[in-house]
């Protein structure tokens, strides 16, 4: 374990979790021992409970923007842009379902979660950009806007940053490109009158039908994921008569997101290139909440808790594994947690701004410490994990 920054305050956490978890073993008997296949039926309800939450939220952002495309003003496109930030507060969490080798990436529906979230994307290959008025496939206007074309389009020419729809397609669509300094605290500044007929930009009409198939397409590709964990959902049957350790190993895979993708990809690379262009929502200045949003959705895998459920978790069988170990993990947890909340807002902003970027480096360090932890945790169980 890594106890290099606040020592002091994950002493006093530890001391104050390892004295609660020996007062527990203490009245326990091996009865009443957290069961491997709790954890996993309590993991598959939170799953999909957390995945019809995004849903209902994108259905809202549907809703929002079909209002917006039909009567194209100021009031209707902050509406806009507000249901896809709070659709992204419900979707932010399931991606700790990423790395757990699930229906999103790897189910029978190809790859869906490339459809829904991939990044970075290239925003010439969708629309006009500073210094050129005429790219993108809106303004080839011998591409259909369609559903089945735009799905085809994605990840075209084998570049992962020809991304043609998802969430963030759509943040480039209401915000445009964020070329303000980061300074300002501003994000992208598109107005809306690139989606009125005779407006700003070329091609209003193909904006907006873009816009709305893009909002469908969220829907439609949700709800396959949906499918394939409810209750008699195929890969729920699946996963729930998976060996136990197998199952288990795989909602480890919160370890990788943690301590790889958040605190390397997402946070590190922008952090060392200081350049605003790095971060995950830079279109929309949302990045500080996806960073927190995807921390949410760790802890809730690893503590077994989401919305209204409460149930077996991984930190339980870790803690009655090793009760120092446990009550370490959670401890680290605990100060991620802390550390993330503790960036300045948006992440443009700390990254490139002096006094704030050693938080920046604070926080992943403390994802890192918590990852490494958690790798430790698994093995505990008996599972390896590898980074």
């Amino acid at each position: 374990m890594n106890l290099n920054f606040k020592s002091l305050t994950i002493l006093s956490i530890f001391a104050l979790l390892s004295f609660s978890c020996g007062s527990d073993d203490d009245s326990s008997s091996s009865n009443n021992l957290t069961q491997k296949s709790d954890v996993i039926s309590n993991y598959a309800a939170i799953v999909l409970t957390s995945y019809q939450a995004a849903l209902t939220d994108a259905q809202a952002l549907e809703t929002s923007i079909n209002t917006f495309v039909s009567s194209p003003n100021d009031a209707n496109f902050t509406a806009a842009k507000d249901a896809w930030k709070t659709a992204r507060e419900s979707y932010g969490p399931t991606e700790a379902y990423r790395f757990a080798n699930g229906p999103i990436d790897t189910g029978t529906t190809e790859d869906v979660e490339g459809w829904l979230n991939s990044w970075p994307l290239d925003e010439v290959f969708i629309d006009y950009v500073d210094g050129n008025t005429t790219s993108g496939i809106i303004n080839n206007t011998v591409e259909a806007i369609t559903k089945a074309n735009l799905t085809g389009l994605n990840g075209a020419n084998n570049s992962e940053a020809n991304v043609a729809i998802g969430y963030h397609a759509i943040e480039f669509l209401l915000w445009g490109q964020d070329y303000t300094d980061p300074s300002n605290q501003l994000a992208g500044q598109r107005p809306y009158t690139d989606y009125v007929d005779g407006g700003t930009a070329s091609n209003q009409d193909r904006r907006r039908d873009y816009l709305t198939v893009c909002a469908d397409l969220i829907t439609d590709h949700l709800q396959i994921v949906i499918e394939e964990w409810d209750t008699n959902g195929t890969y729920r049957s699946t996963f729930l008569v998976l060996n136990e350790d197998e199952a288990l190993k795989n909602m480890l895979g919160i370890a990788e997101l943690a301590g790889s993708e958040l605190a390397v990809e997402r946070m590190e690379v922008a952090l060392n290139l200081n350049d605003q262009e790095d971060e995950h929502s830079c279109f929309s200045d949302n990045t500080h909440r996806d960073i927190r949003l995807n921390l949410d959705g760790v802890a809730n895998v690893y503590r077994g808790s989401y919305s209204s459920i409460n149930g077996a978790s991984l930190e339980d069988l870790i803690t009655e594994a090793d009760a120092t170990l446990g009550a370490s993990i959670t401890a680290l947890l605990t100060i991620a947690e802390s550390e993330v909340n503790a960036t300045a807002i948006p992440f443009d902003y700390a990254i490139t701004n002096s006094g704030e970027t050693a938080q920046v480096a604070t926080a992943i360090q403390a994802l890192k410490d918590f990852s490494d932890e958690l790798v430790l945790g698994a093995a505990a169980l008996g599972i390896t994990i590898n980074l």
